[in-house]
């Protein structure tokens, strides 16, 4: 670090052609920029400037050494500018986690608008409902929808997260409306059994209070995209995010039930290391997705 340091000091002499200038530009005392360059030609045993009362010129050694110095400062220099300019917009590759069923339906489709807005950006997103280690793994970001985030890292959060009831119009007019959670004994219910801890409990709110009920079908599926598709076609009820079957309910491909016993809720977070100084590209994407989804997202604007 001192040789770098005594490398720019005699740069800026040479190219300032007297100590006291480079001292003005440097921000220095003539005697310091002096002690730099002594103590430089010392360690390299070698005379780099000839001085006199009335001129400075470079020894042979000097011009050849000056080259050298010259493109280190400039590399020196270019560096600092490239951190800089990534300091202060956003630059470089996203490295992005994001579980299955919202990365492809909320976050893959963001992604163009996103990138227009920022040409300087590029996306690494990984799709995957296993939960990353983000400083293991080196991502950037993880978009997951959680009851409570890891106390490790830093969480924002975009988007609350509702399940509903939800069924086909013509399997209601089959089978009847539930008007209470305790009425889904006599429903076929589609129970999703991925990561569940309570297979085949549905859980409700209700006055404050949490109501928890058993349900029982002829279809149990560990993926939640499936059982969306299953009850599209008409099998039976399923209890679904809102993220997923948002659009069926504006178009009145699916019907809402039960909607005043509200399901405990999760909320959509992005999460991050901590860290004092947040990138501007990690910055810049929680700032889209929180316009983009807003405290009602445009999948939750229906009528139960």
């Amino acid at each position: 670090m001192d040789d770098l340091v005594r490398m720019a000091v005699f740069a800026a002499v040479v190219e300032a052609k007297s100590f006291a200038e480079a001292a003005r530009r440097l921000g220095l005392s003539r005697s310091q920029v002096s002690k730099q360059v002594a103590s430089l030609e010392q360690s390299l045993s070698a005379r780099l400037l000839n001085r006199t009362t009335r001129s400075l010129s470079l020894t042979e050694a000097g011009a050849a050494y000056y080259g050298h110095c010259a493109r280190i400062v400039d590399e020196s220099q270019q560096a600092r500018l490239v951190v800089s300019r990534l300091q202060e917009e956003p630059r470089g590759i996203l490295k992005i986690t994001a579980s299955v069923a919202f990365g492809t339906l909320h976050i893959a489709p963001a992604i163009p608008d996103f990138l227009a807005r920022h040409p300087g950006l590029g996306i690494d997103m990984t799709i995957n409902d296993r939960f990353a280690d983000l400083a293991e793994e080196g991502y950037d970001l993880a978009i997951r929808i959680t009851h409570e985030p890891d106390l490790n890292v830093v969480a924002r959060e975009l988007a609350p997260i509702h399940h509903l009831v939800c069924a086909t119009p013509g399997y209601f007019e089959e089978h009847g409306m539930p008007a209470t959670p305790s009425d889904l004994s006599s429903h076929n219910c589609l129970i999703y059994t991925h990561n569940i801890p309570h297979e085949g409990q549905w859980r409700f709110m209700h006055d404050g209070a949490e109501l928890i009920v058993p349900v029982s079908g002829n279809l149990r599926l560990n993926d939640d995209e499936a059982i969306w598709q299953s009850a599209r076609g008409g099998l039976g009820l399923a209890l679904l995010p809102t993220f997923m079957i948002g659009g069926d309910l504006q178009a009145g491909k699916l019907q809402a039930a039960l909607s005043e016993f509200v399901p405990v809720q999760r909320h959509l977070y992005a999460t991050y290391l901590p860290n004092r100084h947040l990138s501007p590209k990690v910055r810049a994407f929680i700032d889209f997705l929180i316009d983009r989804f807003g405290p009602q997202p445009y999948w939750d604007r229906f009528r139960h």
